[in-house]
């Protein structure tokens, strides 16, 4: 077996070198050209990396150096499940090599994985094809390259935990044909096994391919029951191997997760009949956005060879049918909106359509893997038509679409281009015929493909920039150091725990980026429950809760999760909060009047109607009922680029029509704030209209400025708090918006003196907790108040002990946890085992063990079956 191998990497070695290297070569160029390497200043991180997958690639990270637990995480708004979290977003097996990286470099760790990625998929390609097409080495290259290029890989290399199912696709297919042709199930099981475990969301997808692959082809060799029986017993065993880490994820989804999307139409949205055929050219990129079509170039090629084997007499009817059928079902899914969702697990993306469409690149790829086997040299004629005609079909949809509104995303640079590389294929194709010099002819033709691929790979990574921009490195690792010196500071000062906030964070994610417990998160894995509670305290999560913000809150909101820090470019004007650290341009500031994590209170929080608001949850903590806002009209005020319409209890600003189109609206207005009062301006907008979603407001007060995204922060703009009557002037700001609907602005004031007075009973309840990872611990002394309640996400992983003996957790609005202890002192533990991980973690090693047995009955049937023989 030894020497077998050692035999196989000697005389393949050359091409599995090129196959992982000349993708990664190509890209990294191309990268480079665009100011992106190693230390440069321009980052990798485009759209969602920069504000997502930076931030959670640090975090594990820090899981990895051990700052964190691998079960649970409060570094992700006030608390997740992390196991969940990881099998979304983390479970490559190349992920773990951010270890070898600090925090402040993970765009680095982003770029060397992305082309890491890359090169992989080539080589798995190559694997793939090695084992399953009779063709020359060359071939076997040429085919890799394009699949490690491919046009989906290169538009959505910013999604890097779906690059990880490319290198997974090829290994899964062949292992189904292994396991058709020889009945070796152990590839196919190893590979659905890695790919479960690695990115359960792709994974959906290619296991619906993977399972109509091994149907039609099936069909097309005749195929027996046996082999229906083997492939479900493989299949199903590496799915059932896999739920230790799948089984918690799908209970937590099932938990938190988002309603099946309905179906609002029989057709998708903007796909016309030749964007099919305009994808196919090099370097066309329209978007990623919500209105952009599937991104399926793989190279022509693959191209002209895929439609040889539709075109080919040689090729069998069974074959074509078989096939055909999977590239109908993908083609009518691109165009049909219940067949598009399926794919997707019936969600609407957000952004980055048709997410499947890389199963269409690969499906060309292997027919033209079967076209090329067959390909002679009497083919001559019909290989020459192919060609032609795409240079005709190409030229008709150029000329169509540049005569269609909205459909100028193909370029005349990337139809020039196309044209003249099947103008350069077809020379080579000609010069194939002669007997001569075939091998310089090859060499010229990989190197022509690869030109190709570089061409196309410039294309896509461009429409990226413009598209999305890739931000400057600073934006990111910038601040990092200061922001860390004092979120350490925080954490040297406290044995128990407590949660802070960043009034001019980096991303959305920086919790996970600086490892602390706050409140703002971006993230598909989250916890419904609490987040829709806390919108209806005040912190704005919106629609399905992927989001929850900070930003415009009140200091009773402040003090109810626990926000003991603000860090802060500016002094925050906020009652109680004093400065204590400082680096060069952030200062941290400490609230006096925040809660622990747990409050002692009565078993009237749980009636209905108690706690709804954040002065009801206020008060019920706290036993005391005052009134703690007063409300007053704005009068005086200054409008500048701006039409205002008063419409009952709402107000409109328009931006004037004499103006410049790119001024910003501006209101100003002067308000004289009583002493001892936290002062607010309340500004609600009345509708969300989606042309005025992205709409940002800039508010300044006391030459402070803060800018937030209207449509995504609460409504409270913070005005300061004044030990004396004080006039104050302030402003706000409007851009990207022209027509803007709100209630008409007030002023909020919070009686600061009434604010510390209550508070400060409810901190006389309050109950501390020392964090432990996945476990929390505090002693209580209880007289009367016998409910304890917390700002713990509610999840039902969790499980409450008082003094050793499990006792039963009673969840408070389905969003935070909280449990009823007797009278007397006693010990509470908390700790976190996510929800099915133990019986995920049986079925993974009862699979294991059964796969094992399957394997040696299955080669002991063969063994007989061979000596019957």
């Amino acid at each position: 077996m030894n020497k077998k191998i050692s035999l196989f990497f000697k005389e393949n070695s050359l091409s599995m070198v090129a196959c992982f290297f000349i993708p990664i070569v190509i890209l990294a160029v191309v990268y480079a050209e665009k100011g992106i390497y190693p230390g440069s200043s321009i980052s990798i991180m485009a759209s969602d990396s920069f504000s997502q997958f930076s931030a959670f690639h640090a975090s594990f990270n820090n899981m990895l150096h051990g700052k964190q637990n691998i079960l649970y995480t409060w570094n992700a708004s006030l608390g997740l499940n992390y196991c969940s979290f990881i099998s979304y977003y983390l479970g490559g097996f190349l992920t773990p090599l951010v270890f070898f990286f600090d925090n402040q470099n993970i765009p680095d760790a982003l770029y060397f994985l992305t082309l890491l990625k890359i090169g992989l998929a080539g080589l798995s390609f190559w694997f793939y094809g090695k084992h399953t097409f009779r063709l020359s080495k060359g071939q076997y290259v040429i085919l890799s390259l394009c699949y490690g290029l491919m046009g989906f890989s290169i538009a959505l290399s910013e999604m890097i935990m779906w690059l990880d199912a490319m290198y997974y696709l090829p290994l899964i297919i062949l292992g189904i044909n292994r396991l058709m042709d020889k009945g070796r199930p152990l590839l196919l099981f190893l590979s659905y096994f890695f790919l479960f475990i690695t990115n359960f969301y792709m994974a959906f997808m290619i296991g619906l391919f993977s399972f109509f692959y091994f149907i039609v082809r099936w069909f097309s060799m005749n195929g027996k029951v046996k082999e229906i029986v083997h492939y479900l017993i493989t299949s199903l065993l590496a799915g059932g191997a896999s739920m230790v880490v799948v089984l918690p994820t799908l209970i937590d989804l099932r938990n938190n997760g988002e309603s099946f999307s309905s179906i609002t139409g029989f057709t998708t949205d903007n796909m016309g009949i030749i964007d099919l055929v305009a994808k196919n050219m090099v370097g066309v990129y329209d978007t990623t956005r919500n209105e952009g079509t599937p991104f399926i170039y793989v190279g022509l090629i693959p191209l002209i060879l895929c439609l040889f084997f539709f075109f080919s007499k040689k090729i069998n009817k069974r074959s074509k049918l078989s096939l055909g059928a999977l590239f109908l079902l993908l083609i009518a899914s691109f165009y049909i909106e219940p067949l598009n969702l399926f794919w997707m697990g019936m969600h609407t993306p957000n952004n980055l359509p048709f997410r499947y469409s890389f199963l269409f690149s690969f499906l060309v790829l292997i027919t033209a893997g079967y076209g090329w086997e067959k390909l002679k040299i009497e083919d001559s004629k019909l290989l020459s038509n192919i060609m032609i005609g795409l240079i005709f079909v190409f030229s008709v949809v150029k000329i169509v679409m540049s005569r269609i509104d909205g459909a100028q995303y193909l370029k005349m640079s990337s139809f020039i281009i196309t044209v003249l590389m099947l103008c350069v294929y077809f020379v080579i194709h000609i010069a194939f015929q002669k007997k001569q010099g075939k091998k310089w002819l090859f060499l010229l033709l990989l190197l022509s493909v690869t030109v190709e691929l570089g061409l196309n790979t410039r294309g896509l990574i461009e429409g990226i920039k413009q598209d999305w921009t890739y931000p400057e490195r600073n934006l990111y690792s910038g601040p990092y150091p200061e922001i860390k010196k004092l979120v350490d500071q925080t954490k040297h000062e406290n044995d128990d725990f407590y949660r802070m906030e960043n009034l001019n964070p980096v991303s959305k994610n920086d919790v996970f980026t600086y490892g602390y417990s706050g409140v703002t998160m971006f993230s598909s894995i989250r916890n419904r429950n609490s987040a829709a509670y806390l919108d209806s305290l005040g912190f704005r999560s919106w629609g399905t809760n992927l989001q929850i913000q900070y930003p415009n809150n009140t200091l009773m909101l402040d003090a109810l999760v626990g926000i003991k820090y603000n860090l802060s470019l500016e002094n925050p004007m906020k009652f109680g909060y004093k400065k204590v650290g400082e680096s060069e341009h952030y200062s941290l500031y400490e609230n006096d009047y925040a809660l622990p994590l747990g409050v002692m209170t009565d078993r009237t929080i749980y009636n209905e109607g108690v706690a709804e608001n954040q002065t009801n949850l206020f008060e019920q903590l706290s036993g005391r009922v005052s009134e703690y806002y007063d409300i007053d009209d704005l009068t005086s005020v200054e409008e500048e680029n701006i039409v205002s319409v008063e419409e009952g209890p709402f107000v409109t600003y328009s931006k004037s029509t004499d103006e410049p189109s790119t001024g910003a609206m501006k209101l100003t207005w002067k308000a004289k704030i009583p002493a001892h009062k936290q002062a607010y301006l309340s500004l609600k907008p009345a509708e969300y209209r989606p042309e005025n979603l992205n709409a940002r407001a800039l508010f300044t007060v006391d030459k402070v400025t803060r800018g937030t995204q209207i449509s995504r922060t609460n409504q409270y703009y913070n005005i300061g708090n004044y030990e004396e009557e004080t006039e104050v002037t302030f402003s706000i700001r409007f851009y990207n918006g022209n027509h803007l609907k709100f209630l008409k602005p007030d002023l909020v004031f919070l009686d600061t003196k009434e604010f510390a007075e209550t508070i400060q009973i409810a901190q006389k309840n309050g109950v501390e907790f020392k964090n432990n990872g996945n476990a929390l611990t505090a002693e209580v002394n209880v007289e009367q108040n016998n409910v304890l309640w917390t700002t713990i996400p509610y999840d039902k992983g969790w499980s409450a002990y008082v003094d050793g003996e499990k006792v039963k957790l009673k969840p408070f609005k389905d969003a935070f946890i909280s449990l009823i202890v007797p009278q007397g002192k006693h010990k509470v533990k908390l700790v976190f085992i996510p929800e099915g991980l133990i019986i995920g973690a049986v079925l993974s090693v009862v699979c294991f063990i059964i796969f094992f047995c399957y394997l040696q009955i299955n080669k002991k049937l063969k063994a007989k079956h061979q000596i019957e023989m």
